[in-house]
């Protein structure tokens, strides 16, 4: 479970690095971030989460951790 959870840390890290040089290389970095993270946000509503019979747990958590990661590139927007 470890090695598991060290992939998926380390796989924050990576993506959270490229999502930061994407938003540094447009016009509005702040701009990009808001639409990415509200996208974000919307897949993680929208997706199907099979094998729970309530999903609302995984759902909240991955919720939790979108916005976790981007709190370290930008502050949530009060909306």
């Amino acid at each position: 479970m470890d090695e598991l959870n060290g992939r998926m840390m380390a796989f924050q890290i990576l993506l959270t690095g490229l999502i930061a040089r994407v938003a540094n290389d447009s016009r509005d970095p702040l701009g990009f971030l808001s639409d990415y993270r509200d996208e974000m946000r919307a897949v993680i509503r929208g997706v199907r989460i099979d094998g729970l019979p309530d999903d609302g747990g995984a759902r909240e958590h991955a919720l939790r951790m979108a916005d976790e990661m981007f709190a370290l590139m930008k502050a949530p927007s009060a909306e």
